[in-house]
């Protein structure tokens, strides 16, 4: 859908909007403790004091600079994208325009979000998300390398490379990128790439998504059969992948986000019966590769794309085919498909990645990528 500046302006009106009214909803409530006022009259012996008291009551410490951060629970859709696009103003440093670019995207499509709030059930909330990762103590912080918050640098240390001569980075969460948040989902691939676009990333090659999984990087011209079809490029592929899981050599769905369920009467993927039932972002601390990168298994499947040939990859400028990496929410109850790192999946729902009408569901979202050499 092509949307017009009412749309972009409407965007960004919500989200000053929903800063007012929902900062009012999360601002603690203070008592007033103060006695009334009265005046006080020294006793008669007292003599008036020439210094100030020193026993004055010191005054109370300045407001934090931190503004909250807005949670919303139970809202509509409308309200719960609000919170949303003010939580990535704030948590990832967007400018005005990066957020006028995604408001357009995010209020314009009708379902793109969190999930259907009239059916979605998370199986945990942020806080016990926050107080999870509080618990497990340090965890990987994103890398100043990549100039944006929350990526890790991607290479191949198998090749003696080190984070110094890494070229690209990878979020380290599903989109919105920020622990402990819901990934959003109900979103095509074009979308996702326009959103990546304007936050100064890009969708991420099916590659790089296999290489943060995997702890290694590859070259693209041993990781595509360039020149075949895609059947042929995916199947010489497969036949010859490592087989590997971001946690390690076994795979462990007790790991990652992998045990909700889905919603009762969603047999089929449709916005009224089926609710994106996934976890908080980064909950499963132990569900993360060696670089650094999170839920790679688990909680979304995430859009990606798939070159054809060279002149494809987005890490060059280009866009191919669609492809959906990695797995989701149910898959330690109901594994639905192979999950490990380099795995690639056949051509379901496959479009070009800037297809209008490409797929998208209550369990698939997206993380973006983003070149080092980028300003």
């Amino acid at each position: 859908m092509r949307l017009t500046w009412p749309w972009v302006v409407f965007g960004v009106v919500a989200v000053s909007s929903v800063l007012a009214r929902l900062s009012v909803l999360h601002e603690p409530v203070r008592e007033n403790t103060e006695p009334p006022s009265r005046e006080l009259t020294p006793p008669p012996s007292a003599e008036p004091s020439a210094e100030p008291s020193s026993e004055l009551a010191a005054p109370e410490p300045a407001p934090s600079a931190e503004p909250p951060y807005l949670e919303v629970d139970g809202g509509t859709l409308e309200e719960q994208k609000q919170a949303l696009l003010v939580n990535l103003e704030r948590t990832l440093e967007l400018d005005g325009k990066a957020v006028a670019e995604v408001s357009s995207i995010v209020m314009g499509e009708r379902w793109l979000g969190q999930g259907n709030p009239k059916v979605t059930k998370h199986p945990m909330t942020r806080a016990e998300c926050r107080e999870i990762r509080k618990a497990k103590g340090p965890l990987p912080e994103g890398d100043p390398r990549c100039g944006k918050p929350n990526m890790a640098p991607l290479f191949d240390p198998a090749r003696g490379e080190t984070k110094d001569q890494a070229k690209v980075c990878i979020d380290q969460y599903e989109f919105p990128n920020i622990p402990c948040e819901y990934p959003v989902v109900w979103v095509r691939a074009d979308q996702a790439s326009r959103i990546c676009r304007a936050i100064g990333k890009r969708l991420c090659d099916a590659h790089e998504w296999e290489g943060a999984c995997a702890g290694a990087l590859k070259p693209p011209e041993e990781e595509y059969a360039f020149g075949e079809r895609r059947m042929m490029m995916e199947y010489l592929h497969n036949q010859k992948r490592e087989i590997v899981w971001a946690y390690g050599k076994a795979k462990d769905y007790s790991l990652c986000a992998a045990n909700s369920r889905k919603s009762p009467g969603c047999l089929t993927p449709t916005w009224q019966m089926c609710g994106s039932n996934t976890y908080p972002a980064g909950a499963f601390p132990d569900c993360r590769s060696s670089f650094g990168v999170f839920d790679l298994h688990g909680n979304a499947a995430e859009h990606m794309n798939l070159p054809l040939e060279p002149k494809e990859l987005a890490s060059r400028g280009g866009l191919g085919e669609t492809e959906m990496k990695g797995s989701w929410f149910i898959f330690q109850r109901e594994e639905a498909h192979l999950d490990d790192c380099r795995w690639r999946a056949p051509m379901w729902h496959h479009t070009r990645v800037d297809d209008p009408n490409s797929h998208f569901n209550y369990h698939l979202g997206f993380r973006c990528c983003r070149n080092i050499d980028e300003k």
